[in-house]
């Protein structure tokens, strides 16, 4: 007789490792359903604070930070950092600035 532990039928092993994949399906899937639950519950306080605001839904221009404190919301809506813009003259300038610093390097390097 054979010393150590009996040998596995392979059948037997699957039948286990594919059990163990039906659980670990099942588990995802319950938390699937968890998450979107959550995510819907999320979703109408959202909109329930953004109506006690007076917030547009779907405003991808504004940033919209609540505070709650003392049972009190606050909604506070940013605007959208605006880039300055810079004058012709002074583009032409930085160019020209550009240009000649360029000129010093290549002639420094040769």
């Amino acid at each position: 007789m054979p010393r150590g532990r009996p040998r596995k039928n392979p059948g037997d092993v699957l039948i286990r490792s594919a059990e163990l994949i039906g659980w670990a399906l099942g588990g995802i899937e319950r938390e699937i359903t968890e998450t979107r639950r959550k995510l819907a519950a999320l979703t109408a306080q959202a909109a329930q604070l953004r109506t006690r605001a007076g917030i547009k839904a779907g405003r991808p221009d504004a940033a919209v930070a609540v505070a709650v404190t003392d049972g009190e919301t606050i909604a506070v809506v940013g605007r959208k950092r605006r880039r300055r813009k810079m004058s012709p003259e002074a583009r032409k300038r930085i160019s020209e600035m550009m240009k000649k610093r360029w000129a010093e390097k290549k002639k420094a390097g040769k």
